[in-house]
């Protein structure tokens, strides 16, 4: 296939130039792919193929209009390909092509999605953490809009949160992660990015320590104050956009160090638990970020997104946002005014991207012109009222520099066609009295052009002639055109060019000398107004700091009023900021469940003195700081709303928003953790326990005594005093060693026994009401525990067939009673009856330990003391000498220790025993008969 020549054969030894998978090659006014590439796009984007021959072969051929390039070039993108595009220039000897970018996922500018397009570097840092997880530098940068960020993760956990965070469309790994399989997979499970392999030497930390100098200014490294694999994963991307020709490096004017110090910790477990940005069904509709989403610009919801994704730590910032909602929320007439005002406005970080790139055409400039001109009107409807003009509204408008912007936008207004082309090279695209050479082509042409359009009435006035008409086409030119039935009678210079079937064209050398004048002038006016365009657009690319800062202003009062919109529409408050650990919520709500339904609120009150005066906990005790609450209840009654709930004001509360609640007193977090259910992840050997527990493990290995821990059941997917054994350890270990404030709720009921004897442990319960064998969930949580789960309630609710209902609500009252349960089935005739083994979570038949069936002395004493059967089970066997089958006294022939576990149960009541009580005794029995 290279022994093609002439176009086939450039195309070829252009492809073979570059490590794109396709490659789009400018033919005149189309753009082609031949061989495999027309193929591909074929099947991609339904192109026609056609045949190109050469060199006695035939290649597939398969083309795009040069001015539709780019829809398509977006669809391949997205479709996780690398295209290159070859522009075609003139040369002495006709034509030629070279390579001018690489599109890929990172570097494509044409996007249609409001969303950040995040291109990412990862660098490992050998020099920190250990050598099987190591620390790792990391670069984002959104060439759609010139925004660039690095980061520092002292793990791959960290990274991977990083990573879900920003969710980059394109990943460069370094050269130590690109060898690292475990990373790789975890990041492609974690974020739909394409990952690439960029050039090794690009993160070299010399050159990118210049790369980034170069770019942002001598002193950038040492501001950041960031270590070298961050500076590396900086300079990556800065050679990778450079290297691709994307042409937006001019738009990148700051560089700023992402901390996570400044901001609250979300791992990426907790953003997709609380189902902040997309549902569990990958749906946006449903998150918190719809729900909260009333911005009128596409700029000002990604920076709403990116509040909620990484909400803040400081006071002071948070409070001055409140003191702006809180004002727009007040001033609802001026709120309106200001978000139909922002409706005008378009992306100015895209278009000043776009304008560095050279890709602006004349409706981008003026689209510049009219969203500048949004700023001063915003300001003025913030000055005109006076509880927002005493807002700190007032000076964020002032932020950017209004002389600037208004001096460039009256450039543009002064410059650019009130309705432009949608081309640059087909002139019309500037205003009249802009340039003075200029002017004067377009005087002289309007001047020929009116000749033109009159040219007809002034035929047939002069010679009397009767249907003509005076056009112009590619083929003919400038023409006259006569009915057939005066064609006869037009004058001698008239020389006829065509004959149609009702009519004859014909010129004249006064129409051609017009047309020969006319077409040099739209040439010459095409000529120049591209030259003063781009001069307007080179001036408008320098200015791309300033429309930034613009846009990022405009941003930011569309995202406060946002807030403010939804608090005044759904009579959410302003909650009370503290540093401390206090977090008192008098009727929460859940901020997304309560669109949806009529919702029932709670309260939730932890930290120092929480609760109302007076108040005590189960335990009795006066309620003076609990700062872990077990939570109970049945199954569907509420109990994972109502911790997401807590965990979703708090978490709206630290991007600076009211909160739905009557009151709000809320000590500032340093990290929110959830542990919300799990879902198997067999391809990467891990079951529904193996990811509870990592999420578990990631918890008591990162949280502070500063940190909000949800935990939704743990331990539930192992046996039941495996399970119970660590849900009381997690308790022990976050309630003594890490302090976290925590709601912890468990279908183990023995772990509310924790709250007498643990200080700052403390049980609440979500209600139910149970009258004639109905259950309702009354949606309310009180204090206290609940000793019921309803399980089978739900059961019957989710249409378990009738009989499997029944049946278990008739083993659980046996179990309830303690008596022995009728195993139906199993090929036997008769039913056979089994009991419950409560240490060992199972059910134990009828044969007695050595295999042999149980006489009916021993039966009866099962029933009658299940625990005696319990305790047989595990303190080992006894041979069939050692027992009696006539009813004798068993006990004579046990040891004593033997002796004292059976002398204990039958002292104990379990209905006045404690269920924490119980099993530390049942430990304590197993441990003694193990020993004996």
């Amino acid at each position: 296939m290279t022994e093609a020549t002439g176009i086939v054969g450039e195309f070829f030894s252009l492809k073979e130039g570059t490590d794109a998978d396709l490659l789009a090659m400018q033919c005149g006014d189309f753009y082609e792919f031949f061989g495999e590439d027309a193929e591909l796009v074929s099947e991609e984007l339904d192109l026609k193929v056609s045949q190109k021959s050469s060199h006695g072969s035939s290649y597939p051929m398969a083309g795009v209009p040069l001015d539709d390039l780019t829809p398509y070039l977006k669809a391949l993108v997205e479709r996780g390909y690398r295209v290159a595009v070859a522009d075609q220039y003139e040369t002495d000897s006709g034509h030629a092509r070279e390579v001018v970018r690489v599109v890929t996922p990172g570097t494509l500018l044409e996007t249609s999605d409001a969303d950040a397009q995040y291109l990412a570097a990862i660098v490992a840092d050998s020099s920190a953490g250990s050598a099987d997880d190591p620390a790792y530098g990391l670069a984002f940068a959104d060439v759609t809009t010139g925004r660039f960020l690095v980061a520092e993760a002292g793990d791959a956990d960290e990274t991977l949160t990083e990573l879900y965070r920003f969710d980059p469309v394109e990943v460069l790994p370094g050269p130590d992660v690109r060898t690292d399989d475990d990373l790789l997979n975890l990041v492609r499970e974690r974020v739909d990015a394409t990952l690439t392999l960029h050039d090794t030497e690009a993160f070299a930390p010399k050159r990118a320590t210049h790369a980034v100098r170069d770019q942002f200014g001598g002193e950038t490294v040492e501001r950041l104050a960031v270590d070298e694999p961050a500076v590396a994963a900086a300079g990556a991307v800065l050679d990778y956009v450079e290297e691709t020709g994307a042409g937006v490096l001019a738009s990148m004017t700051r560089i700023q160090a992402h901390r996570g110090d400044d901001h609250v910790t979300l791992d990426a477990t907790t953003q997709r638990n609380l189902e902040l940005t997309e549902t569990m069904q990958g749906e946006r509709e449903g998150s918190l970020f719809a729900t909260i989403d009333h911005t009128a610009t596409s700029a000002g919801g990604r920076l709403l997104k990116e509040w909620l994704q990484r909400p803040r730590r400081s006071l002071e910032v948070l409070e001055r946002r409140q003191e702006s909602v809180a004002a727009l929320s007040t001033a609802a007439l001026a709120r309106d005014e200001i978000q139909d005002t922002l409706g005008d406005a378009y992306d100015l970080a895209r278009l000043a991207s776009k304008a560095s790139h050279g890709s602006a055409d004349a409706r981008d400039l003026l689209a510049v012109q009219e969203t500048l001109g949004v700023l001063p009107a915003v300001a003025d409807a913030v000055a005109s009222n006076p509880e927002l003009a005493d807002s700190p509204l007032s000076g964020i408008v002032d932020r950017p520099d209004r002389d600037a912007a208004r001096e460039l936008r009256e450039t543009l207004e002064e410059a650019i066609a009130e309705e432009p082309p949608s081309t640059v090279t087909q002139g019309e695209l500037l205003q009249y009295g802009y340039d003075d050479e200029l002017d004067e082509v377009i005087e002289r042409h309007d001047e020929i052009k009116g000749w033109l359009d009159t040219l007809a009435e002034r035929e047939k006035r002069q010679y009397g002639l009767s249907h003509v008409t005076v056009d112009r086409n590619k083929t003919d030119g400038y023409y006259i055109q006569v009915g057939k039935s005066a064609a006869d009678g037009v004058p001698d210079h008239y020389e006829q060019i065509k004959t149609l079937k009702n009519s004859k064209r014909f010129t004249t050398d006064e129409l051609e000398e017009k047309e020969r004048e006319i077409l040099r002038l739209e040439e010459r006016r095409g000529d120049l107004e591209y030259d003063l365009f781009e001069e307007l657009r080179e001036e408008v690319a320098t200015r791309a700091e300033l429309l930034q800062d613009v846009g990022r202003t405009l941003a930011t009062v569309d995202a406060l009023a946002s807030l403010a919109t939804h608090a005044a529409e759904n009579r959410w408050v302003k909650p009370d900021l503290q540093r401390g650990d206090r977090l008192d919520i008098d009727q929460g709500r859940h901020p997304v469940v309560e669109q949806t339904t009529e919702f029932v609120p709670n309260d939730v009150r932890l930290g120092p003195a929480a609760g109302a005066a007076g108040q005590e906990r189960a335990s009795g005790r006066a309620d003076e700081d609990r700062g872990f609450l077990v939570v109970t209840g049945p199954n569907m009654s509420g109990k994972s709303t109502y911790m997401r709930q807590v965990a979703g004001i708090v978490l709206l509360a630290q991007i600076g928003s009211f909160v739905p609640a009557k009151e709000a007193e809320i000590g500032l977090v340093d990290g929110i953790f959830t542990r919300v259910g799990a879902l198997d992840e067999l391809a990467q050997g891990r079951s529904t326990f193996m990811v509870e527990m990592s999420e578990l493990s990631n918890i008591l290995h990162t949280a502070t005594e500063e940190s909000l821990v949800i935990l939704d059941e743990v331990g539930r997917g192992t046996a039941t005093y495996d399970g119970i054994s660590i849900a009381w350890a997690a308790t022990e270990y976050l309630h003594n060693e890490v302090k976290a404030k925590t709601l912890f709720a468990t279908h183990y009921h023995e772990l509310t026994g924790l709250a007498e004897r643990l200080p700052r442990v403390a049980n609440v319960h979500v209600a139910a009401d149970e009258r004639d064998g109905d259950v309702t969930f009354l949606r309310t949580v009180r204090d206290g525990p609940t000793d019921r789960s309803y399980g089978i309630h739900v059961a019957d609710l989710a249409g378990v067939p009738d009989p499997v209902v029944d049946r278990a609500q008739d083993v659980l009252e046996r179990l309830r009673e303690e008596k022995a349960i009728e195993a139906k089935g199993g090929g036997s005739s008769e039913p056979v009856q089994t009991v419950f083994d409560v240490s060992s979570g199972q059910f134990r038949g009828p044969a007695n330990a050595d295999g042999g069936e149980r006489t009916n002395g021993e039966r009866e004493r099962s029933e009658r003391d299940p625990h005696r059967n319990a305790s047989r089970s595990e303190g080992g066997s006894r041979s069939s000498s050692e027992g009696t089958s006539d009813g004798g006294d068993p006990n004579e022939t046990l040891d004593p220790d033997a002796k004292r576990v059976l002398e204990d149960l039958e002292d104990i009541d379990v209905n006045e025993t404690a269920p924490v009580e119980l099993l530390s005794k049942v430990q304590e029995w197993k441990r003694t008969l193990e020993e004996n």
